[in-house]
């Protein structure tokens, strides 16, 4: 079978298109990793070619050894991802050793990987282990909304989650675990990767400050819909800060109400009382 006639090429190719259409990735910006499941790359093992050399990582990535990720390009635009599939995302190998990997389909004319690989690797390893190798996908996008909300708000986890939980009850219950928040930092770094990999052993989304954001799914859908529900309760609450901010608010107490009713585990420390 051929990478691009398969379910998760079309999948990964739909989501990077769907975050262009929502206005998340300007320019080149945003990236997106995809870990392929034994089966899926056996699927597709003769459109695959290994002869090419390995690349050596900055990270050491052994959780991953052997493992294989459908990968955004650098310097790539999302918008093109439909038009130039095999130019715009590639797909890598991982070494056995862990510390490097090699381009074995797509990223035709000399492509690399995003610039953000190492803080992808590093992020799906966390992943991998902490789900038992559920969780597949690890999405950065650049939705403005929140991004514009890490200008206003105190960079606090608590104070980021509970504002957004106000918005609409499907946030408590599609990110029950809270959001992580990470100050400015230099993007494509390891420090960033590293600091993003603490947060997600406790959480799926986490913020990057006056950048963008990272998620993390099972599928293309959970990833993709996590990050649509952070940026429209974003949305609400910029628009609600500009009418003059927050007269009417869910209690802790209902929040708990709610816990009760759906089954979900609502962390203490963001049901402090206002």
């Amino acid at each position: 079978m051929r990478v691009l006639d398969t379910t998760f090429a079309r999948g990964f190719i739909r989501m990077a298109d769907d975050g262009w259409r929502q206005g998340w990735h300007e320019c080149h910006g945003g990236n997106l990793s995809y870990r392929l499941a034994k089966e899926e790359v056996k699927a597709v093992e003769d459109d695959l070619r290994r002869e090419r050399g390995w690349t050596p990582l900055s990270v050491q990535a052994g959780e991953l050894a052997g493992d294989h990720f459908l990968v955004t390009g650098s310097g790539k635009f999302m918008r093109n991802m439909t038009l130039y599939p095999s130019d715009s995302f590639g797909m890598i190998e991982i070494s056995d050793a862990g510390d490097a990997y090699r381009i074995v389909w797509g990223l035709t004319g000399g492509g690399l990987p995003t610039s953000e690989l190492a803080a992808h690797l590093m992020n799906q390893a966390v992943k991998k282990r902490k789900s038992g190798g559920a969780c597949r996908v690890i999405y950065h996008a650049h939705p403005g909304n929140i991004i514009a909300l890490s200008f206003v708000l105190p960079m606090k986890d608590e104070i980021f989650t509970r504002e957004l939980w106000e918005m609409e009850p499907e946030c408590a219950m599609t990110f029950p675990a809270g959001m992580g928040v990470i100050p400015w930092m230099v993007p494509g770094t390891s420090e960033i990767g590293e600091l993003t990999c603490r947060m997600m052993e406790e959480y799926d989304v986490v913020l990057w400050a006056q950048h963008g954001i990272f998620t993390a799914g099972e599928t293309f859908d959970s990833a993709f819909g996590l990050t649509h529900t952070v940026e429209k309760a974003a949305e609400m609450l910029m628009k609600v800060i500009s009418a003059g901010g927050k007269r009417n608010v869910p209690s802790a107490q209902d929040f708990r109400d709610m816990a009760e009713v759906f089954g979900l585990d609502l962390p203490e420390r963001f049901l402090y009382e206002k």
